[in-house]
């Protein structure tokens, strides 16, 4: 019965219903309070979904300005051309376990040069995420426009780096393990299933801040960006950090293994893991005690096992 009664009233709203012949009173306090234990998932909403639509037929209505609407459109081509770019050179060269990119930096100088294209990633990511990484993003834009390019700049950034690393990785040359016939087959539906996962988490996160969607159609229409509410639906009720789990699953849900795949998968695994207790300071920090209820109800990175109770 409680997994009816969270479905049909979570929005919030008291409602009654009969029961047996009782009367019985559900409030938005009860709704919102039923124990972790009792359902394995929030079902993911279309809230992404129509924030994203909202924005995109918001720009057929965008009000005159030439200037601003030129700058926000050539940001946003950038970004989405940088990051379309970005994901089908990580999905190909990883496909290849890392041994089909092309830099071609002689050793032992290419071990010093890998190091440099995996180290950069989570040390600039993690630095602009940042109060002042925030306000040296917002000086890379026209300084009118800075502010609410943010995002989108942001996500032209991390594209670019996510880029160079698997372009000019330099390959070691030396294959361990490649899968064939079942192997393969199981091996390629795994990583599509990491990629999907990926995928379906930054769209319950918001499919406009992952995007980078969110900062140059606010500026086309002239409005300050609006970023969702905390996640806490769909992948984001089974575990708090779903991004960065999906993304170190598709480093290990390759079919051909490599000292290069290896390494990489070893060092963005432990990024993963780590990082996001900077952004978790932060969420508490912005949220409070809806963050540190969301922290003690659901796990870090490990899903717990659902065990439902009638």
């Amino acid at each position: 019965m409680s997994y009816l009664i969270l479905f049909l009233f979570s929005d919030g709203s008291a409602k009654n219903i009969s029961a047996k012949g009782q009367t019985l009173s559900i409030t938005a306090l009860e709704v919102l309070t039923v124990s972790p234990s009792s359902r394995c998932m929030r079902q993911s909403d279309t809230g992404p979904l129509l924030r994203l639509i909202d924005l995109a037929f918001g720009l057929f209505r965008s009000p005159a300005g030439t200037l601003r609407v030129s700058v926000a459109i050539v940001y946003g081509i950038i970004c989405h051309f940088t990051f379309a770019a970005a994901v089908l050179a990580m999905m190909i060269a990883m496909f290849y376990g890392m041994a089909e990119t092309f830099g071609r930096v002689q050793a032992p100088w290419s071990i010093f040069a890998n190091a440099m294209l995996v180290l950069q990633f989570p040390v600039v990511h993690s630095l602009l995420l940042s109060h002042r990484g925030a306000r040296a993003l917002a000086k890379l834009a026209p300084r009118a426009f800075g502010t609410t390019l943010v995002t989108t700049i942001y996500a032209t950034i991390a594209s670019g780096q996510l880029l160079a690393l698997f372009v000019f990785w330099t390959p070691s040359g030396v294959i361990w393990w490649e899968a064939e016939g079942a192997a393969f087959a199981i091996i390629c539906c795994l990583y599509m299933v990491s990629w999907m996962l990926l995928i379906w988490a930054s769209y319950d996160a918001g499919a406009e801040v992952q995007s980078g969607a969110l900062g140059w159609m606010s500026l086309v229409q002239n409005i300050k960006p609006v970023f969702p509410n905390m996640p806490t639906k769909g992948l984001f009720s089974v575990i708090r950090q779903p991004i960065y789990v999906s993304f170190a699953l598709t480093t290990w849900t390759v079919p051909v293994w490599t000292p290069d795949q290896f390494c990489l998968a070893i060092a963005l695994t432990t990024y993963c893991l780590l990082a996001p207790q900077l952004k978790e300071s932060r969420f508490s920090k912005r949220y409070g005690a809806e963050f540190e209820t969301y922290k003690r109800n659901v796990p870090y990175a490990v899903p717990r096992i659902c065990r439902s109770k009638n």
